[in-house]
């Protein structure tokens, strides 16, 4: 009860009048980057925060913590619209957004983000509010070994997402494996794979590489389709633009649950949105009724990643703002913003600056208003871009392509990297190999190798210590029950037939 008062107290600090215009100008401006491939949270909140030192603390962190939250709606408007992820958290949208879009419903594919964006961020609030110091001390519990447990878990859990062929999807996955140890080992410095190029040493970049696959593919597959004409009408009318009653039906119990998930997920050190949005697509694939569609062109295919991915954006603030550990890379600017206004995050800080923490946290709520307004505005207009002839959509796709790739590292080997990448996305979609596995892998690949090296670090070579603990041991029993799960479930099935033949 004590937390409500406080944050009834945030809320009319909240609501002043220079707390309002930095929380709508952040979610203008989280929009817009989120929507630019290459750019994202962390490039957004780093060219803002210069502009911020004029400002208050609290007017400043509310314009910086609105902008963060609102790229993950951004990211979702080019995934689905052009198959180009704006940011990393949104690539598991583009698999079935893309596919609502050409299968002419991108109304509801942007309305089915927006809406689990703003009830997976609302639940992340929530649970910041309520609980933000205990939820924080429960990441801490996730150290190395534990999460390395958990990206096997995810891994094992790739065949869910395989499609009809396991072999094209190992196929895939092992191309992703592949790419993931390019560059510099960081344990022992010496380069892999990299063939004396000096750009390979830091490693193949994933937002070109993500770029390649699906937009710049897209780029082709249009150029070898039939022109479409102008005079081709596409009809959408604004009711198309939204979801119905028993669609909210649908994906309700997905953000719920995928919001919760989510929250879980930031609060961990080194885990971030992008774990969670394919964390919970995985998680979708196995249990949801619908999971058959998903990869097909699904609502449920895009609720799941955007409700976990806004959940975990929330999630994170609470080991930064009660323990000072960033949950990411964008955390750690905000953690930079926080020490140079004179701020030291930790346990004190919600009793030593409260003026500062609930009308942060109270703005957070009003900041998820405003990015749901917004993009329920934006959606009529968004969806007029598949109206576009291809004459005209495929050079500008392709310009959006080149500067999202060179805008990664300013570098023109990105860009090239990115033409090469979408010629073998096109002959992946030609030879039908999903590309989910490779970019599934090449995300969790690194992290694994990371968390597994740090683990024996600790106990110079020891294996016990991934049997260390309840939440090891869970982990190890669900990655046991997910690779068995397959022979029991058949060996159900023919059980199943043949008791019900015998009957």
């Amino acid at each position: 009860m004590e937390n409500i008062g406080l944050l009834m107290h945030g809320f009319t600090l909240a609501f002043s009048a220079s707390n309002l215009l930095a929380a709508l100008f952040g979610a203008i401006v989280g929009l817009i980057v989120g929507a630019m491939p290459g750019l994202g949270g962390i490039t957004g909140v780093s060219l803002l925060l210069p502009l911020t030192y004029s400002m208050s603390p609290t007017t400043a962190i509310i314009m910086l913590a609105s902008l963060y939250y609102s790229t993950m709606y951004g990211g979702s408007f080019s995934a689905i619209l052009l198959n180009i992820p704006g940011d990393s958290p949104a690539v598991m949208t583009a698999l079935d957004g893309n596919q609502l879009t050409r299968k002419g419903q991108p109304g509801r594919a942007l309305a089915a983000a927006n809406i689990s964006s703003f009830i997976g961020g609302t639940i992340g609030i929530i649970l910041l509010t309520i609980s933000g110091p205990i939820l924080a001390r429960f990441g801490l519990k996730f150290g190395s070994p534990e999460l390395a447990l958990l990206i096997i878990f995810a891994m094992t859990s790739i065949g869910w997402i395989l499609g009809d062929n396991p072999v094209k999807g190992l196929l895939a996955t092992g191309l992703g494996l592949m790419l993931a140890t390019v560059g510099v080992d960081q344990a022992v410095g010496l380069s892999r794979f990299s063939f004396g190029t000096i750009n390979l040493l830091s490693g193949i970049s994933f937002i070109p590489m993500v770029i390649g696959i699906f937009g710049f593919s897209q780029v082709i597959e249009m150029a070898m389709l039939p022109a479409r004409n102008s005079d081709e009408k596409v009809q959408i009318s604004r009711k198309d633009c939204y979801l119905s009653k028993s669609e909210m039906k649908r994906i309700l119990p997905i953000t719920l649950r995928q919001g919760i998930l989510g929250t879980f997920i930031g609060v961990m050190p080194g885990a971030g949105a992008t774990t969670s949005a394919f964390l919970s697509y995985i998680m979708e694939k196995r249990i949801n009724k619908n999971r058959d569609e998903m990869g097909k062109g699904c609502i449920e295919g895009v609720s799941a990643p955007e409700s976990s991915n806004n959940a975990a954006a929330a999630g994170a603030f609470a080991p930064l703002l009660t323990l000072g550990i960033p949950g990411g890379s964008t955390t750690a600017v905000l953690l930079g913003g926080l020490m140079m206004w004179g701020l030291r995050p930790g346990p004190t800080l919600f009793t030593d600056n409260p003026d500062f923490v609930w009308p942060l946290i109270a703005s957070m709520y009003l900041g998820n208003i405003i990015c749901l307004l917004i993009a329920f505005l934006c959606i009529p207009l968004l969806v007029k871009a598949i109206k576009v002839p291809n004459a005209i959509l495929i050079p500008v796709i392709t310009a959006i392509c080149v500067m999202g790739a060179y805008s990664t590292s300013n570098n023109m080997f990105d860009v090239y990297f990115m033409l090469g990448a979408g010629v073998v996305g096109y002959l992946m979609k030609v030879s039908q190999i999903p590309s989910a596995p490779l970019l599934l892998t090449f995300v969790l690949a690194p992290m694994l190798e990371k968390y597994v090296r740090q683990s024996f670090d600790m106990t110079r070579g020891d294996i016990s210590i991934f049997f260390r603990g309840g939440i090891c041991w869970f982990f190890i029993i669900m990655t046991i029950l997910m690779c068995t799960f397959p022979v029991l479930k058949s060996v159900w099935d023919k059980t199943k037939k043949s008791n019900s033949a015998a009957g």
